[in-house]
């Protein structure tokens, strides 16, 4: 029986999630700064859909960005052993 700890099960470390949540909201930021752009370059009441969008963009940048990552880690215990949970207390209240 192999109990060897494997790499691919741990989950990401904090830095590297931090720094990929980082990255998802500097795009969406990025794309906000365009749609700002767009206002004086887009012509009639078309302005009103990049308008919309810098507004929107923020509370969807958040969202995105503290979702997560969508691959969960689980960590197995090195020994192959189950973890022993706390005895539970029992009561004898029979009434």
């Amino acid at each position: 029986m192999n109990n060897q700890q494997s790499i691919t099960s741990l989950p990401e470390s904090p830095n590297s999630e931090r720094r990929s949540r980082e990255i998802k909201y500097t795009i969406a930021m990025v794309v906000r700064v365009i749609c700002f752009g767009l206002i004086f370059v887009v012509p009639g009441w078309w302005r009103v859909l990049p308008a919309l969008a810098a507004v929107v963009l923020p509370y969807i940048a958040v969202v995105i960005a503290n979702v997560g990552s969508s691959t969960s880690g689980t960590v197995i215990n090195p020994s192959g052993r189950a973890a022993i949970s706390p005895p539970v207390a029992q009561t004898d209240d029979e009434s």
